[in-house]
């Protein structure tokens, strides 16, 4: 079953009951755009035990909030009652919640008016008690009521902010806007598991250079991502950038995303953190060091939100290998082979092709890795080995740390086509490591 039949099942069961529902936030914004929505959720003024008696099968995600969670086959909806929210203390969650018979009361504890609009699916009939309508057809980011209050009681809703404009292309209303430039410090306050999920929406939802450039504009780049900031400025040698410092180019990788994975975005998006601190001038800009640096750094901002282990080390990968598709076309076969079969290969292969678009334009070293993967079958990329640790204590050598230097050279030598049998690979060992 879909989520959108599931949300129609479920509001029409509510109905047929005596209750209000309706379908609200997020998916009926994408419905009015005409954009396929991600999520179903609906909003009843039945109170929870009441759900829980018509959906006997929902679990509670949210009980003091009044959230029930409606499961079918592999579609979800959330149906919440409608509430009123009170006392904000932690810059996240209400202390206390009201529960309300009154939809307008739902709508107007909610972030922005186009996410406080209400739909029957049936009708088509539209609650709009904040402007969101409006705000849809001008194309406008606006929070409902204070700005400031709205931020103050979460402050998650300023990234959101920024999340919205930049997937829509909408522009942040002033006074809105405004709000987070007073506030912006208060996103430090926000966990960085919820930092974390936002950054990355940011950056894979789409719009992601306009995503950064209002990070940079509220103030909030500077607080969660002073690594990042400090690209600004920073002059790059034109013969190899002409577009402009390490910000500029970084934005045009951003601009060209697209939908990519996570650990490819935040590549994108560090892939160059190590040249503020290694920038210096002797007889050109020179950043030596800088992919060392960036692998520091890399690890660092990963740890500090949270990102998991497999996740931490895809993306440093990224930021360490990036510049070793200048020397694809020198390097010897072994070493090329070698580097073809990098895990997840196909999104180093890809941050090189951002990264040249965004600077010399220059695609041959592309056009060769593209080339070479169609020439080489994976049994060329990683054959079967010829010789393992137990075939070398055979051939009476005393195992430890030399083990992984001989093994290395006679793969090397079978990558090369220089051995094919074990018999070969003995006898250039018995030759190299007397």
């Amino acid at each position: 079953m879909q989520p959108e039949a599931l949300a129609r099942e479920i509001i029409d069961r509510l109905r047929t009951a005596g209750h209000q529902a309706w379908l609200v936030g997020g998916c009926v914004r994408d419905l009015l755009l005409q954009a396929p929505p991600k999520d179903f959720d609906v909003a009843t003024d039945a109170r929870p035990e009441r759900l829980l008696e018509l959906f006997p099968y929902a679990g509670r995600v949210g009980a003091h909030f009044g959230v029930v969670l409606v499961r079918r086959d592999s579609a979800c909806v959330e149906v919440a009652t409608f509430r009123s929210d009170h006392d904000y203390a932690d810059g996240r969650r209400p202390t206390s919640v009201h529960f309300e018979g009154d939809p307008r009361q739902d709508v107007l504890r909610r972030d922005f008016t186009i996410n406080g609009l209400m739909l029957d699916p049936r009708t088509g009939d539209l609650l709009d008690y904040v402007g969101g309508r409006d705000d849809l057809k001008r194309r406008v980011v606006r929070a409902i009521g204070d700005p400031e209050t709205r931020f103050r009681e979460d402050h998650l809703r300023m990234l959101r902010a920024v999340r919205f404009a930049a997937r829509l292309g909408f522009e942040i209303e002033p006074s809105t806007f405004g709000a987070i430039r007073g506030h912006h410090r208060s996103i430090l306050r926000v966990s960085a598991e919820r930092l974390r999920d936002e950054l990355v929406r940011i950056l894979t939802e789409g719009g992601a250079r306009r995503g950064f450039e209002l990070l940079d504009a509220t103030g909030m780049l500077n607080d969660f991502l002073p690594e990042v900031a400090a690209m600004k400025g920073v002059q790059q040698p034109p013969e190899f950038h002409p577009e402009g410092d390490v910000w500029v180019h970084t934005l045009l990788l951003l601009e060209q995303l697209g939908r990519p994975t996570p650990t490819l975005a935040l590549g994108a998006l560090l892939h160059d953190v190590g040249k503020p601190p290694t920038f210096r001038v002797a007889e050109r800009i020179r950043f030596d060091g800088h992919v060392e640096e960036g692998v520091t750094l890399t690890r660092r901002i990963m740890a500090r939100l949270r990102f998991s282990r497999e996740e931490t080390d895809r993306v440093e990968a990224l930021v360490a290998n990036h510049m070793r598709f200048a020397d694809v076309q020198k390097m010897k076969e072994s070493t090329l082979k070698r580097f073809l079969r990098l895990p997840h290969f196909a999104e180093h292969l890809e941050l090189h092709r951002l990264d040249v678009l965004s600077s010399n334009r220059r695609l041959e070293n592309y056009d060769f890795l593209l080339r070479s993967k169609d020439e080489l079958t994976e049994e060329k990329l990683k054959p079967e080995r010829l010789l393992t640790g137990d075939d070398l204590i055979a051939a009476g050598y005393q195992p430890g740390p030399r083990f992984a230097e001989i093994l290395m050279a006679a793969e090397d030598a079978q990558l090369e086509g220089a051995i094919a049998t074990k018999e070969e690979a003995l006898a250039l060992v018995r030759e190299r490591f007397p």
